[in-house]
């Protein structure tokens, strides 16, 4: 489960990374296009992404939960900007990613009860 924990918090990381690089590049802006409440999403990953890295890497249960919660959330936002609002056709570099973010959520939510047993009660 380590290795898994390990490979979560990296993928975490490259998620906050992207989000950096999207507002450093973007500005004001960092997605065009898209609605405020989306963009807002997105830009909450800066926040959200290290957090739960965090959490999950220091094994605590509300870490198994905002990671979960941050993937799922995730691949809803990415299916809602890839196919709702991109009337592009066919197979698109933002569509492989969000296949990618889906595919990373599921398997994280299979292993989430593992992840839970793992990380034990808080510490009080």
């Amino acid at each position: 489960m380590r290795a898994v924990v390990g490979g979560y918090v990296l993928l975490l990381g490259l998620g906050t990374a992207v989000h950096v690089v999207h507002l450093v590049v973007g500005g004001l802006d960092p997605y065009p296009g898209l609605p405020a409440w989306l963009t807002g999403y997105f830009v909450s990953l800066t926040v959200l992404d290290p957090l739960a890295a965090l959490l999950l890497w220091r094994g605590r249960r509300c870490g198994v939960l905002l990671t979960g919660a941050v993937f799922v959330t995730d691949a809803a936002a990415n299916g809602w900007a890839n196919y709702a609002l991109d009337a592009t056709g066919g197979i698109t570099v933002g569509r492989v990613g969000q296949a990618m973010i889906t595919a990373a959520a599921l398997v994280f939510l299979a292993l989430a009860p593992r992840l839970w047993r793992r990380a034990g009660p808080p510490a009080g």
